[in-house]
């Protein structure tokens, strides 16, 4: 491995990207870049749990020095609940949005090539109507954000023509669109990532519909928490399956790392209804009775869709990196280094 940019071009080349794709999400999405917490109040509900079972828990501090009762604060996981909320805050009609350059802590990720205990995304969320609950319109949405990610490695390749590498294909102008269910069914005997790195081999980049609810087998494609993306709203397949989800997730092949490479996950968020569902089936019915869930059960914040993307893995895969500790600093565990360096993946610390 050899990195095509040294650090001082590798940064250049990030900071275009990034304004390449803050603005062609604004463009597509008809959204507003907002400011964006870093820290939220424990018992709000707003913070991310990023799963169902309670394992991955946030950075927590008692704050406010001087005040009789400390303010109990989390350090955010992810906006994903916040960005909801804000679209009142914001006054977003449908239709119209808001992007976040947000950052985040999660310290209960393992540390390898393309996961960090820091975080940053594109943390979005859009207001929609009722009639835009449905597959078409997030095929929709997907596909235009593909059309960002698509026209920045085009620009920075142009800009930085170092990047045109024959070794590493350029992404393709289109999607392949599969739901988990059809997945399974294609690679029945696979397991869950050994499944999409089947399927990043004949199609370099998919979205996989539907990451939630269970499959044929008993079990969902993925654990997803059950107050954000609806996974449990009955759709149609093309050909007049029934199916269900009306979330998903955009992988590639990084072809790098020779591995699938998860670029973003998004969707229809839940409405009074699918919360409860969800709720129920991942035994978090205790939740309903959080701010941020009253709020929904009482029809007090819009309807909406949103998702994150990774900025690091974007950064990553543009700039034909190893190591997402080449396009971000953070820490990394001393023999973690070590192995990097030795195989001339210089990580910044």
């Amino acid at each position: 491995y050899r990195p095509l940019l040294d650090p001082k071009r590798t940064m250049q080349a990030l900071s275009d990207v990034k304004a390449h794709i803050e603005a062609g999400l604004c463009r597509e999405l008809n959204l507003t870049m907002v400011r964006v917490p870093l820290i939220v109040e424990a018992g709000s509900g707003v913070n991310d749990m990023l799963d169902r079972d309670g394992s991955r828990t946030p950075v927590s501090f008692q704050c406010g020095l001087g005040l009789e009762t400390p303010l109990n604060a989390e350090i955010v996981q992810a906006a994903t609940k916040w960005k909801r909320m804000a679209l009142q805050t914001f006054d977003c009609a449908p239709g119209e949005g808001i992007c976040t350059d947000m950052r985040a802590i999660r310290k209960d990720y393992f540390l390898d090539h393309d996961h960090s205990a820091y975080v940053d995304q594109w943390d979005w969320e859009r207001a929609i109507t009722p009639e835009d609950r449905n597959l078409g319109f997030l095929t929709d949405v997907v596909r235009r954000i593909w059309k960002v990610i698509w026209e920045a490695e085009a620009q920075v390749q142009e800009r930085f023509p170092e990047l045109n590498d024959s070794r590493y294909p350029s992404l393709p102008e289109e999607l392949t669109f599969v739901h988990a269910e059809d997945l399974l069914a294609r690679y029945p005997d696979l397991p869950r990532k050994a499944r999409e790195e089947r399927l990043l081999e004949e199609h370099p980049a998919v979205f996989i519909y539907g990451i939630g609810w269970p499959l044929a087998d008993g079990h969902p494609h993925e654990l997803r928490a059950a107050d954000y993306d609806d996974w449990v709203t009955e759709t149609v397949s093309a050909d007049g399956r029934p199916m269900h989800g009306l979330n998903g997730d955009i992988l590639v092949w990084n072809p790098v790392t020779r591995r699938r490479h998860e670029l973003s996950s998004m969707g229809i968020r839940v409405t009074a209804e699918s919360l409860m569902q969800q709720l129920q089936l991942a035994g978090q019915l205790e939740l309903a009775d959080q701010p941020y869930h009253q709020a929904i059960l009482n029809d007090r914040i819009p309807l909406s869709i949103g998702g994150g993307i990774g900025q690091s893995r974007v950064y990553m895969l543009l700039l034909r990196k190893a190591h997402i500790g080449e396009v971000e600093v953070s820490v990394w565990p001393e023999a973690l280094r070590q192995i990097c360096a030795d195989r001339n993946i210089h990580v910044l610390t």
